[in-house]
């Protein structure tokens, strides 16, 4: 059934759940209620679809504001935004198909046609691999994101690696030389299905800023990058206090930061404070208000410090993500993501080059032996 969020319309939400209590679709007179995709058609849905375990949650944050939040909270479960206004404005995609069409009905709930506008407020998959249901729309983001989609966000790795999972034989190789990867590949399987995802690349890019006018709302799209990834963009809404800030904040989770430097991380965080916002809708995590911009300065703050201390000691980032102390931020979802911190504040420490690649088979099997070597259970 539609459950919703009695009191004040701001601040409002809406979820979709199943009468099994698993996210679906309101019955009505007995039958299942329709989903229509971006062109009209009415898909089956996807096996990933019915066995999520956690709601996909629409929050109206201000009067013409709004977002889809995934609660689980763990890679992948990114959050979109709406401005319903000018046509209508979606911010980010979601990660596979399914959880583009969840967020499509959501929308639809406040908004009765397709938007004219999505922006993508960086190159990461999981917030671009919507895109092409909403065939039509003008898709606004960096320049950068558009050059680095094509190989940051290329499907086959990850579809790759979850068939591999399946099969007897590349199954246990990975368990053999990557147990990181397959803890990932198995998780990832619980919630998403990558099949059928089609690269669309934005047909609209910028430099530093572009302004947007909604029906006399002015929406500011500015470049912070790189910062958590090469493109990000936060974006502003000044009348209505809000900023929708992409995977510069993470909420109640371990952030993941792929390029850039934590000084510009610091910077951009304090940018996001002087803004002065009431809501913040961020990349992950339950909508904030300022404090979570303060909280994530504060969590890079103590792990460069801890880095710091045990880069000088010798000990290498592994090791020295499994003695770190949590502190304050032990009830974040995937603690052992630290380890990606911990490392990128060593590369910093030996001056290497703040776009240097990873190696992600390496980089997931090093978030496991953390998790492993503390005792906590493996998540990503």
């Amino acid at each position: 059934m539609w459950e919703a969020s009695p009191g004040v319309p701001f601040g409002a939400d809406w979820t979709i759940r199943r009468d099994d209590g698993l996210p679906g679709t309101r019955a009505r007179n007995g039958r299942p209620r329709t989903r229509i995709d971006a062109a009209g058609a009415t898909p089956e849905w996807h096996d990933s679809t019915r066995r999520a375990q956690a709601a996909v949650k629409l929050q109206q944050v201000s009067e013409n504001c709004f977002a889809v939040l995934n609660e689980r909270n763990r890679v992948c479960d990114a959050n979109s935004g709406l401005i319903n206004l000018g046509g209508g404005v979606v911010i980010d995609t979601q990660s596979d198909l399914p959880h583009g069409r969840q967020m499509i009905e959501l929308f639809g709930k406040v908004w009765r046609g397709m938007p004219k506008r999505v922006i993508n407020t960086h190159e990461d998959g999981d917030h671009v691999w919507g895109n092409q249901l909403f065939e039509g729309a003008e898709i606004i983001a960096h320049r950068t994101v558009r050059e680095l989609m094509p190989h940051v966000a290329n499907p086959r790795e990850t579809q790759e690696l979850l068939k591999g999972a399946d099969h007897f034989l590349p199954r246990m190789l990975l368990k053999a030389l990557h147990p990181g990867a397959l803890a990932i590949a198995r998780q990832l399987q619980q919630d998403f299905d990558f099949d059928g995802i089609k690269l669309v690349l934005p047909t609209t890019v910028f430099d530093e800023r572009h302004v947007l006018d909604l029906d006399g709302t002015e929406v500011h799209l500015i470049y912070v990058g790189p910062c958590h990834q090469i493109g990000d963009t936060i974006i502003h809404v000044p009348k209505e206090r809000v900023v929708f800030a992409g995977d510069v904040i993470f909420r109640q989770c371990t952030p993941m930061g792929w390029n850039g430097t934590y000084e510009k991380w610091l910077k951009v965080l304090d940018l996001i404070i002087w803004l002065d916002p009431e809501v913040i809708v961020p990349g992950h995590g339950p909508v904030c208000g300022i404090e979570g911009a303060m909280d994530m300065k504060a969590y890079l703050e103590y792990v460069r410090e801890e880095s710091r201390r045990w880069f000088d000691r010798g000990l290498t980032s592994l090791e020295a993500s499994k003695r770190i102390d949590f502190g304050p931020y032990g009830g974040y979802r995937a603690p052992a993501r630290l380890y990606m911190n911990v490392e990128r504040a060593y590369r910093e420490f030996r001056n290497e080059a703040a776009d240097a690649p990873w190696d992600h088979a390496k980089t997931f099997d090093a978030i496991y032996a953390v998790a492993q070597a503390r005792g906590i259970e493996v998540e990503f």
